[in-house]
């Protein structure tokens, strides 16, 4: 996973500025990711992603909404998001602090992180992958994350700050972007949800039947419909794409 900028693409002769024509534009996602990459080139970090913090009190974790590697997700944001730290989870939750992590080798970005005194250390987001993650809200409410990782990332001083504006501005785009996506989206009943949920958790069509009380043809009608309402290709495709748009909790 790289923050490499694709052939075609020039880097940014704005610096911490959006290039032009992106001020007063509708924000795609495409254009979040080349925002995020321009970022992550600015304080040379090899990789990135943007999470939403589940709202759930009891079971809280990263929802991964894209990285580096879009239109796909990486492995190590897939890893990021499966470990669900506690303790990183609960700080995005409670602190706007940059939180940073580090493997304890003689790193450039364990050499920066350790200079930021507007800063906290943390416990792997990644293991073996030293980073910085960006607490951030965006103005309807909802929390989330935006982290860079790799071994030599340059940070420190006011660009911390400049930085950290940036991801706010960023993240309160990609929350408008997923806010439209869920009004232009069929509602999906509770039943339908469950059984979502229950695929999640690996259970197959019988176990999920068995659990709701519901005959195994009923358990496939709620999938299918749950399936074309998201778009989806099948139950699998539906259970990703509601893990991204954060309707688990």
């Amino acid at each position: 996973m790289s923050a490499r900028v694709p052939a075609g693409e020039r880097r940014s002769p704005f610096g911490a500025a959006a290039p032009d024509g992106e001020a007063g534009h509708t924000l795609t996602v495409p254009d979040a990711v080349r925002r995020c990459r321009w970022i992550a080139i600015d304080i040379n970090a090899a990789a990135f992603a943007v999470f939403f913090v589940s709202p759930s009190l009891e079971r809280a974790k990263l929802v991964p909404c894209f990285d580096s590697d879009h239109p796909s997700l990486s492995a190590l944001t897939r890893v990021a998001s499966d470990r669900n730290g506690e303790a990183i989870v609960r700080h995005a939750r409670t602190s706007t602090l940059p939180c940073w992590w580090s493997d304890g080798a003689a790193t450039a970005s364990l050499q920066a992180f350790s200079q930021l005194e507007m800063a906290e250390r943390t416990e792997d987001l990644l293991p073996g992958h030293p980073g910085i993650a960006f607490p951030v809200f965006s103005d309807r409410g909802q929390c989330g994350l935006i982290a860079f990782w790799g071994r030599d990332i340059v940070l420190g001083g006011d660009h911390v700050f400049d930085i950290h504006a940036r991801c706010f501005s960023l993240f309160d785009a990609v929350a408008t972007i997923r806010s439209n996506e869920l009004r232009k989206m069929p509602t999906i009943s509770k039943r339908e949800m469950e059984c979502l949920k229950l695929t999640a958790n690996g259970l197959t069509s019988e176990e999920i039947a068995a659990s709701l009380k519901l005959s195994i043809h009923t358990a496939n009608q709620y999938l299918a419909s749950s399936t074309q309402k998201l778009n989806a290709t099948n139950r699998i495709h539906a259970v990703a794409k509601a893990m991204k748009l954060g309707l688990f909790e």
